[in-house]
């Protein structure tokens, strides 16, 4: 069992000096007891192993989820629960080891790389609001004006959506019952990525793709230059297109290849931005493993499952004996050497799980209580708050980890 991956696009946010006050010693006390009675404090083990064990695990912060507050807290907790910002302040509370850090960067337009939009002053004052109901992340707020502010004594909405909050899901827009509600796309640059990638503290990337056709794919690659050599890992994130899918990761495998010097994985997007609870909603990405998992044509590289990833993910994979078994490559392995980027024999058919929407979402619920109640932002203020955000994160990532989660 090792440490993971912690995945964003925001800006790396400034780790703040937090000042213990005595009456919180007790509770962070039951924090330091609870990690290290799993052990989680004295694993050393690398992310790399992890990959080859089957208990890699990366906490997805959202691709456009750019709220930095919620980004430190979140990666708090969940560093302390094994996966990965707020490292460093994860580390004054227990000694643990510093998991990589992820950017993501998308060679098109992609649904992980868009915000929603609409004005609020268009929205009429009878309207149920459905899109606020529907939010995952809250970031839709609207109330009405101040009757003092009205436009000839019509009273408007004011609010719309909260730009910072908002990771592009879209579940707002089929639900507005009077089509208000667009989104903006954006496209990373790659000048501006490459050099992100030159400073210390990135680790590895993702790139979105849609894996319709590889041209975009390659330009973005060629744009990032050698930069790619300040890497320990590069993924490529990808929905299920089908028969093509073997075809295309081999296309961008050729793509790669001359300049990749370190290790390659390939994220399968089953249902892309979902974070639903249902064990349908991992089904289809189970379902694309299984098929990636048997495909003796596909490129070298680590597998990983995403999209759709919840609770119910571990036990789908068990299910098709997936889960931490072993395969063999013989054809990527020479001389007792396995060569960068491949596999080496015996190392998991599936690498780990990325958990985004849901894991979020779990520990959501806890931050806005505390941010509600006690106007926090962060959750080491407050650690009673921290006890029950981890609980929750052990419950999910423990299933990869197989920690002993003490009843």
């Amino acid at each position: 069992m090792a440490w993971s991956c912690f995945s964003c696009t925001a800006s790396i946010p400034v780790q703040p000096q937090v000042n213990f006050r005595p009456s919180n010693q007790k509770c962070l006390q039951d924090v330091r007891n609870m990690v290290k009675s799993l052990g989680i404090h004295s694993i050393r083990s690398s992310p790399v192993d992890s990959l080859k064990n089957g208990n890699w695990v990366k906490l997805i912060c959202g691709a456009s989820f750019e709220d930095v507050v919620d980004i430190r807290n979140l990666s708090l907790v969940y560093t302390l629960a094994g996966v990965n910002q707020g490292i460093e302040a994860a580390r004054e509370i227990v000694e643990v080891g510093r998991p990589w850090v992820m950017i993501s960067v998308n060679d098109d337009e992609d649904l992980h790389f868009r915000k929603a939009e609409f004005d609020p002053a268009d929205c009429p004052q009878d309207c149920s609001r459905p899109c606020e109901i529907v939010c995952p992340a809250n970031a839709i707020s609207l109330e009405k004006e101040n009757p003092q502010q009205a436009i000839f004594g019509i009273p408007v909405m004011r609010g719309g959506v909260l730009t910072e909050r908002c990771y592009g899901c879209g579940r707002c827009i089929p639900v507005c019952p009077y089509d208000k509600i667009s989104v903006h796309t954006y496209v990373r640059d790659a000048a501006a990525t490459s050099e992100l990638l030159r400073r210390d503290d990135i680790d590895a990337l993702e790139i979105h793709t849609s894996g319709r056709q590889t041209l975009h794919f390659k330009s973005l690659w060629d744009g990032l230059g050698d930069a790619i050599n300040h890497l320990r890992l590069v993924a490529v994130s990808f929905p299920d297109v089908g028969d093509s899918s073997i075809s295309t990761m081999n296309a961008m495998y050729s793509i790669m290849e001359p300049g990749l010097r370190c290790f390659n994985l390939w994220q399968l997007d089953g249902r892309p931005m979902s974070g639903d609870i249902g064990r349908g909603a991992t089904r289809e990405s189970i379902t694309f493993a299984v098929r990636l998992a048997a495909a003796s044509d596909r490129p070298r590289g680590f597998l990983q499952l995403a999209g759709g990833t919840n609770a119910h993910t571990v036990a789908g994979l068990k299910k098709h004996g997936l889960f931490q078994t072993k395969s063999v490559s013989d054809e990527n392995f020479k001389d007792g050497q396995s060569t960068v980027g491949s596999l080496r024999p015996l190392d998991a058919s599936i690498g780990g799980i990325a958990y985004g929407g849901y894991a979020r979402k779990v520990v959501g619920r806890i931050l806005s209580s505390m941010q509600s109640q006690h106007e926090l932002t962060c959750i080491e203020e407050s650690p009673d708050y921290l006890l029950k955000a981890l609980a929750e994160a052990l419950a999910l990532v423990g299933t990869v980890k197989c920690y002993e989660i003490p009843s």
